[in-house]
C-alpha cells in the first residue's frame, strides 16, 4: 500500500488558483495529478485513501477534492457520503476506470460534482477542476453575500427602529409641551393630564393589552382635552355653573380634539379615544351617543382614570375624595357610565396604587415612557 500522507508539494505558487485534495492508494497517480496541477498554479496534498482523507479534512482547508473510486479501507462513495454531511458545499471529483461507468454515476446521484475516466487527458482534468472550483467560488460568494445581506438588513433595520424611536420620543416631548401650554390655560386642572394618563395606563396594563396599543392610550390619554385650547376663557375659567349655551360650546372640545389630532399620522388611532372620551356605557354620554362596545376600549379605560382622578382632587367647591369614595362611586356607575369589565379591573388594582401614581406623575412624568410606568 502507498504511504499514508503526502504533504503539500513544493514549488506551489506563493497565490495558488485553489488548495485541492488528491485520494488515490497508487502513489504515482497521486504524485501525477499533483504535478500536472501545481504546474496550472493549484496548490496540492494527497492522501492514500478515504480514512485518510477525512482526518485531512477534519484538520485541513480545501476547495476540492478529487478522489479514486476504489480504495482500501474507505472508498470513493464512502468518503463522498462523509463529505456531503460535513461540508454540503466542498465539490468532489470522482475518477474511475471505464467499466466502472454506472458507479461514477451513481456518485453523481449521490452528489458529486463530476467524474473522470481513467486513463485521463490532462485538459480533460484541468476543465473538469476548473469548472468544480469556480462552482465552489459562487457557491462561496453567494453565502457570504446572503450573510452580509442578512447583517445589513438587520443593521439598517435596528438604525431605522432607533430612528423611530427617536422620533417617537421627540413626538411625545412636543405633545408634553403642548400639554403643559393646556395647564397654563386651564389652571383649574393642572397636571391632571399626567395623572389621569398614568391612571389609564394602569389599568390598560392590568388588563394585558397587546403592547403596541398602549403608546396610542398613553397619548390619547395624555390629550384627551386639547380641544379646551379652542374653548374662549370666559367659558373655560368661568367660576360657576355654565349654563346650557355654554355647556354646548364647552362640549365642542372632544370633537375639535379629534380634528386637530387626526391631521397628525401617528395620533390618528389617538384621535378616536379623543372623540369618545366623554361617551358613557350606557349610550347617555357625548358627542355621539355610543354605547358598549361601540366606545374604543381606551376610551372606556379613560372614563373610569378620568372619574377617579376628579374624585381625587381638589376643586373650588370641594376638598379631595377618598380612595374608599372614589372606588364605591366607580362601582356604583358600572354599566351606566362606566364599563363593567374595565370597573372590575380598576377594582382589583390595591388602593394604594392611586396615590403612589399621583405621586410619580407629578415628580417622573414622561410621556415617552407612559406605557411602562406600572
Amino acid at each position: 500500500m502507498a504511504d499514508a500522507s503526502v504533504p503539500a508539494l513544493q514549488g506551489v505558487p506563493e497565490v495558488s488558483k485553489g488548495l485541492v485534495l488528491i485520494v488515490d492508494d497508487e502513489e504515482a497517480i497521486r504524485e501525477v495529478v499533483s504535478t500536472m496541477l501545481q504546474s496550472q498554479g493549484y496548490a496540492c496534498s494527497a492522501v492514500g485513501n478515504g480514512r485518510l482523507a477525512v482526518e485531512h479534512l477534519k484538520q485541513n482547508s480545501t476547495d476540492l477534492v478529487l478522489s479514486d473510486m476504489l480504495m482500501p479501507e474507505m472508498d470513493g462513495l464512502q468518503l463522498l457520503s462523509w463529505l456531503r454531511s460535513h461540508d454540503p458545499e466542498l465539490p468532489m471529483i470522482m475518477v474511475t476506470a471505464m467499466h466502472d461507468v454506472s458507479t461514477a454515476l451513481e456518485s453523481i446521484r449521490c452528489g458529486a460534482y463530476d467524474y473522470i475516466l481513467k486513463p485521463f487527458e490532462k485538459d480533460q482534468l484541468f476543465l473538469s477542476v476548473r469548472r468544480a472550483l469556480e462552482h465552489r467560488r459562487l457557491l462561496v460568494e453567494n453565502r457570504n453575500y446572503q450573510r452580509n445581506l442578512e447583517q445589513l438588513v438587520g443593521q439598517r433595520t435596528s438604525e431605522l427602529k432607533n430612528a423611530l424611536s427617536e422620533l417617537e420620543q421627540s413626538y411625545d416631548a412636543t405633545l408634553e409641551a403642548l400639554g403643559g401650554a393646556l395647564d397654563l390655560k386651564d389652571s383649574e386642572t393642572v397636571g391632571h393630564c399626567k395623572r389621569v394618563t398614568a391612571f389609564t395606563m394602569a389599568m390598560a396594563k392590568a388588563m394585558n393589552l397587546p403592547l403596541e396599543t398602549l403608546p396610542q392610550i398613553a397619548r390619547a390619554a395624555f390629550l384627551h382635552d386639547i380641544g379646551k385650547m379652542a374653548i374662549p376663557d370666559r367659558i373655560l375659567q368661568k367660576p360657576g355653573p355654565l349654563d346650557d349655551e355654554e355647556r354646548g360650546v364647552m362640549r365642542t372640545h372632544c370633537e375639535i380634539g379629534y380634528k386637530m389630532l387626526l391631521r397628525i399620522p401617528f395620533l390618528r388611532e389617538a384621535a378616536e379615544i379623543v372623540l369618545s372620551h366623554q361617551e358613557f356605557y350606557d349610550g347617555s354620554g357625548y358627542p355621539r351617543g355610543l354605547r358598549g362596545d361601540e366606545i374604543p376600549l381606551g376610551a372606556r379605560i379613560f372614563a373610569v382614570a378620568d372619574a377617579v382622578d376628579a374624585m381625587l382632587s381638589d376643586r373650588p367647591y370641594r376638598k379631595a375624595l377618598g380612595v374608599d369614595h372614589a372606588r364605591r362611586e366607580v362601582k356604583r356607575c358600572s354599566g351606566t357610565q362606566f364599563d363593567p369589565n374595565v370597573v372590575e379591573v380598576f377594582l382589583s388594582l390595591p388602593e394604594s396604587i392611586w396615590l403612589e401614581l399621583r405621586e410619580s406623575a407629578q415628580q417622573n412624568f414622561r410621556l415617552a415612557t407612559c406605557a411602562v410606568l406600572v
